[in-house]
Formats: structure tokens, sequence, C-alpha cells
């Protein structure tokens, strides 16, 4: 079945192109699909000449070899394009055994466990009919003697009735004890393996949808309550506030509490019977629900696991945020924010021993509903002072997370550092590599010395602010043919004035690279290879000293780049052409 596979990929991308990346044309993310010149060996005259002779000896022979030289080398990747195609297809069909296979010995775990239940059980029924049985004997066997007075006396009957209630009772309750103690059995805890689905793009866009309807009626609680704090309607939070602060003055802010909770699972039921009640401070918005679409290209699914990676990051990052926050609050990280905490506590566990409950909970109850409805508001109007007086929004924006602390520890470290070499060498020349800025103060170096020197530019010329410590990235030299100088890899950044790229490799400047910006002809985002999935990661560079375009390809804030790269640009081509004028 391989093989007929690929004869059929082969036949049927016999004619297809495949770039390479030494003789790749220009391209960027609009234009990928440029058709490629097929390069034709030249013949010599007399393989020509033998050719054309029909009469010729051996002229069958040269036909074929000529034949299997003419082969292009388009032909060759096509066929390892079909062979790679073919493994593909190979690991995911060994993919879907393996998950069969794995399916298959948790059904046998399964089967092995329900045979041992059953064995147990089995057993267990035994031993209790054998109880049963050596009572049912044991209990004849005493009244044999009283048989015959009883039934002289006419009172056998009675004696049946009893033994048979008796038996029935004995019977009833070993059974009931035995399901008991069947009950408290130790057993051990068993390991079950959960097994994991495969990754889907349907399937990712369900649970996507599915978490957003779940956390929707959180959210629109939350929002109720933030419009309850902001007065978005006045009436209702003017009524909210009253009834609120009289079922605290009269202790009822607890059955308050419960009867909300018993009116929304009413109102819950008769929404479920299909009444048609709705009721929300902030009007909801009804938002466009889009079709879930059957067939995703590569690159709408790629794009997607990138949104659902944005997301996740995002959230996680904001959890971690607070965790730490917490984390480092109990920590004495700064000791002058939880000192604060320290006291509030000693405060409330003194007033707990000395006060009344009652008085207590009609304290917290007042501050809560004042704090809630009256004192966010005017913070929330009044951000200057909520800067000042709002002590636990000042607390918890002051907290540092632990990349916070990270940043400090290393600020101190690089001052502490500044500040002795400055008293070292005070009345001195700069030392080799560090150039000073005499507008802002601060060193603009890189990792092979002093900028202006490495880049032999003036001093004037320094980083821009967005690129300090520059973006690595790997320059793409097409015009060149030598592996060492067609890549290279390094840092990018971008003056004022012009375009520096810092190879990482040691040796002689000449491997560096500057461009001025007024040079530039045409700049693009440009994606290497056609067939990866989404719009690449590199900027193409035109200028008119060199035949192709120069790509700093590999870039992870290619964006980021292209933006500062093009509005320097057109800054310094404006410039110009105004002062021209």
């Amino acid at each position: 079945m391989l093989k007929k596979l690929d004869k059929i990929r082969f036949r049927g991308h016999k004619r297809d192109e495949f770039l390479d990346l030494a003789e790749s044309p220009n391209a960027s993310d609009t234009e990928c699909g440029d058709e490629i010149p097929v390069k034709i060996p030249r013949t010599s005259a007399r393989d020509n000449e033998e050719l054309r002779d029909p009469a010729g000896p051996g002229t069958i022979i040269m036909a074929s070899g000529v034949q299997d030289f003419n082969r292009t080398e388009s032909d060759r990747l096509n066929e390892i394009k079909g062979h790679l195609e073919i493994a593909l297809l190979e690991k995911h069909f060994l993919q879907e055994e393996l998950r069969k296979l794995r399916e298959e010995t948790n059904a046998e775990m399964l089967r092995q466990e329900l045979e041992k239940e059953r064995q147990r059980r089995l057993e267990l029924e035994q031993k209790v009919n054998e109880v049963l049985k050596a009572r049912t004997e044991e209990v004849p066997a005493a009244q044999q003697p009283a048989k015959p007075q009883t039934q002289a006396n006419g009172t056998g009957n009675l004696d049946k009735r009893s033994h048979t209630v008796c038996s029935r009772l004995q019977k009833w309750f070993c059974d009931k004890f035995g399901e008991y103690v069947e009950d408290f059995r130790f057993q051990p805890e068993e390991n079950t393996v959960e097994t994991e689905e495969p990754l889907s793009a349907r399937r990712l866009t369900e649970n996507m949808r599915r978490l957003k309807r779940g956390a929707k009626p959180v959210t629109n609680f939350v929002k109720n309550l933030s419009a309850l704090s902001d007065w978005y309607s006045i009436y209702t939070s003017a009524i909210a506030f009253i009834i609120y602060m009289n079922a605290v003055w009269h202790g009822w802010a607890i059955p308050m509490f419960l009867f909300l909770a018993i009116l929304r699972l009413s109102l819950n039921y008769l929404i479920a019977r299909g009444w048609r009640i709705q009721w929300s401070i902030v009007p909801e918005v009804s938002e466009p629900m889009e079709p879930p679409k059957e067939d995703l290209t590569v690159s709408e699914k790629f794009q997607l696991v990138l949104d659902v990676a944005q997301k996740a990051q995002n959230l996680f990052g904001k959890m971690a945020d607070i965790l730490e926050k917490i984390k480092n609050l109990f920590m004495w990280v700064q000791p002058e924010i939880t000192q604060k905490l320290y006291i509030t506590l000693w405060a409330a566990f003194i007033a707990s021993c000395f006060l009344p409950y009652r008085i207590i909970g009609l304290a917290m109850g007042l501050y809560a509903g004042i704090k809630f409805f009256l004192i966010d508001f005017i913070f929330k109007r009044c951000p200057r002072l909520r800067a000042k007086y709002d002590t636990p929004y000042i607390i918890w924006t002051s907290l540092p997370t632990d990349p916070q602390l990270k940043e400090r520890s290393n600020a101190t470290v690089s001052r502490r550092l500044q500040t002795a070499a400055s008293r070292s060498y005070v009345g001195s020349s700069a030392p080799t590599g560090i150039s000073k800025d005499e507008d802002t103060s601060r060193f603009h170096t890189t990792k092979r010395g002093n900028f202006h020197e490495v880049f032999n530019l003036s001093e004037n010329e320094r980083p821009l602010a967005v690129c300090e410590n520059g973006w690595r990235c790997c320059l793409i030299n097409r015009d060149r043919k030598m592996p060492t100088d067609y890549i290279r890899n390094g840092v990018l950044y971008v003056t004022e004035n012009y375009l520096c790229f810092e190879s990482s490799k040691s040796g002689s400047s000449k491997r560096n690279k500057v461009i001025k910006l007024t040079d530039i002809t045409d700049i693009q985002k440009y994606k290497v290879l056609s067939v990866l999935p989404g719009s690449g990661m590199g900027i193409a560079v035109s200028t008119p000293s060199t035949q192709k375009p120069l790509v700093f390809g590999a870039m992870v804030h290619r964006d980021e780049a292209f933006e500062t790269i093009f509005n320097q640009y057109v800054k310094i081509t404006s410039a110009s052409s105004s002062s021209e004028s």
C-alpha cells in the first residue's frame, strides 16, 4: 500500500516545484508562490551529434543516459517530499493504534478488578449462608423436646409463628450487619489512568465556548455588584443600601443572604419551567455567535492554537501575580506593608476577646456596607483620594511579584557596580566598551564593546529606547553562496539614521552590517518558507547595493521591530524631503 501511495504521490507532484533557500526569489507575506525557472544542464556538441545520429552506435543507451541526467533537482525533491508524506501517514496510523492499545489495556484492568469483586461477593455469600444454616440447626435441636408438650396443650401454632418471626429477624439482622461490615472494609486505592484526548481544532473551539458559557453567570454577578457599587441605577443602589443597613442594624444580615439565595433558586426553577424572567442592573449585550467551522486549514488551526495559548498565558499570569503578592505579603518581603496587617490582626484579636460577637458583627457589617456603597464610589470618582487614603488598594498595588523583586535586585546590584566604577575612575576617561550618553547619562554598549566603535559610527548614534538590548535574529544574505556568509546569527539595532546588525561570532568587524535608512528602497514583512503556516518571522530590506533583499529572520518580536524600523524610515525620509524642498 505504501508503494502505491508513493507512486501516486510522485505522479501527482511530478511538476511541483520546491523553493530552495539559496535560490528562492523575493517573497513576502503576499507573494509566496512565484514560479521558479528550471535549470537545464547544457550538453556538448559531440553529445548532440551522437543523439541526432540515428545510426550511430549505442544510440539507445546514450539516449537513456541523457534522460537520466536531465532529471532535474525538483523531481528528486518531489520524491523526497512524497516519502515524507508517507512517513507522516505511517506516524498518524501508529499513533491511532497506540491509542487503541492503551484503551484496550485499560479495559483489561477493569475486567480483572470486576472479576475480583465478583469472587469476593461469592465468598461472602457462602459465609453468610453457612452461619444462617448453623443457627437454624441449633434452634430446632433446642426446641425438639418441647414439641409433644406443646401439641398436647394446643399451643404449637404459636411456637411455630414465633420461631419463623425470630428466624426472619435474625436473617434480616445478619444481612444488614454484613452489608455494613462490607462498607467499612479497607481496600487499596485504585490508580486510574485518565486517557488524554488527542489535539483537535474542533474540540478546542468547543471547550472554549463551554468555558465562556460556564463563566457567564459569574461574570454577570460581578458586573451587577460593580454596578451597585458605582450607583449605575440610583434607585436600585439606594434601595439596596437601605435594606442592607437595616438588616445589619437589626441582626438580620445572615437571614437576608439566605433569603436571597432561596429567591434565586426559586427564580431559576421558574426559568427552567419556561418562564421568561430576566433582571439585571447592567443591560446584557448580545454577542454574535460564530458558526462552527467544519474544516479548518493548517494556518487557521495554527492561529487558533496561538490565540488559546495567549489567553491561557494572560490568565495564568494574572493568577500567578495574585498568588505571589499574597505570599510576599505574609513573608515580610516589604516589612512596612506587612506591619499594617500585623497590627490589624492584633487589634481584631483583642476586640474578639473582650467585645461580644453581636457588636463585632454589627461593626463589620456597617463598615462593609459603607465601604461598598459609599467609600468605593468616592474613591473610584476621585483617583487622587484613592491613591492617598485607600489603604487596601495602596497595599495591594505596592505589593511586588517575584519578577519585580528580581528586577529590583538586579537594578540595585547594577547601581552599586556603577557607583563603584565611577568612584574608582574619577578624573579618567570612560572604560573600554562603554560610551556615556551626554543627554540621558546612560551607557549604551554591545557584546563587543562601545557601540559607535563596533559599527564605526559617530558618538551621537545610539540605539533607540525600544531596542536598547536589540532583537535577536539571523541575517540571510542571499547574494552570498558560502554557508558561513549566507546565514549569520546576531542582534539587530535601530538608531536614528542607521540599521545595525552585530554578528554573534567573534572575529573581524566585516561580519557586522550597517545599513543607512535613507538607502533603503523597500521594507516588507517576509516569510522564509511558504510551506510554513502563519505570516512568518522575518523582515526583508532592499537596498541598491544588493541584488536580492537582506532578510532578518527568526525574530520573535517581528511586528515590533518592523513598526520601529518603518516609522524611523518614514521619519528620516520625510525630514530629508522637507529639507530638500
